[in-house]
């Protein structure tokens, strides 16, 4: 399986400090060439979200340069990549916290972090940055009070898309108690396009706009895949969104 390999990010239109944090590398293993994408966006509300988003990032790309010699293709593996996950989390979750309480300010921010393999995808998300596969599905649970909301049934996504608490998480790294990760795993596919995005890439274009300009038939080269993201990108700003923008792509040959 070959991995192609393009993202972009921008401040956008109104603040002053992008507080996006992004990687996605390739990493070259015993069990072959894989991805690792960590998107994050620090909490616009917050002070100094910008430096919890990349200490996420920093620490997720340590853990690969460690750990992904230790890979293997077995059933089990889900559950140990979880539990390293999550054990660290929970530590940056209570790292961030500590320093927000020594520098008096708050600060957090999402995270959704996926290791994409010769055969599996592995997925770990918390608050509402979100990985797709594009032509297929939303992999990520958003995890929002509307998005709570719209699954019990007290709420219907068009209600959802205009709520004034849309925007509320119920967790995120370093503002939460105690942190509760969605993780997912499934197949990699051929010939598909997983997408990874801050909230800010998709509230002013549609599902429909992003498949067409990101859709794998369209994306087969870096260079295109790296120009059809800056548009999205402009085309938000164009449409006056008003958050950080973020998004990052993967293409599989």
């Amino acid at each position: 399986m070959e991995f192609k390999i393009a993202a972009a990010t921008d401040v956008g239109i109104k603040k002053k400090t992008n507080q996006d944090s992004l990687m996605v590398r390739h990493f070259q293993t015993h069990a072959g060439d894989m991805v690792l994408a960590v998107l994050c966006d620090g909490m616009g509300g917050f002070d100094k979200g910008e430096v919890a988003s990349a200490t996420v990032v920093k620490t997720f790309e340590k853990w690969a340069d460690e750990q992904l010699a230790y890979y293997n293709e077995s059933e089990e593996y889900f559950y140990v990549l979880q539990k390293q996950w999550f054990d660290l989390i929970s530590e940056l979750n209570e790292r961030i916290m500590r320093y927000g309480k020594s520098q008096g300010i708050k600060l957090g921010t999402t995270a959704v972090v996926m290791l994409l393999t010769q055969k599996k995808y592995y997925l770990m998300n918390v608050g509402d940055s979100r990985a797709y596969e594009l032509g297929n599905q939303i992999l990520t649970k958003d995890q929002t009070f509307v998005a709570r909301e719209v699954e019990a049934g007290r709420m219907t996504p068009e209600q959802a898309l205009t709520d004034p608490r849309k925007n509320v998480l119920l967790q995120c790294v370093g503002a939460s108690d105690r942190v509760y990760p969605d993780m997912f795993s499934g197949d990699v596919r051929k010939d598909a396009v997983y997408m990874f995005c801050s909230d800010g890439f998709r509230h002013e274009i549609t599902q429909e706009e992003i498949y067409r300009m990101l859709a794998p038939e369209v994306m087969t080269e870096e260079s295109v895949m790296q120009a059809n993201i800056q548009y999205l990108i402009q085309l938000n700003m164009r449409r006056n969104e008003t958050d950080n923008i973020t998004a990052a792509v993967v293409r599989t040959a």
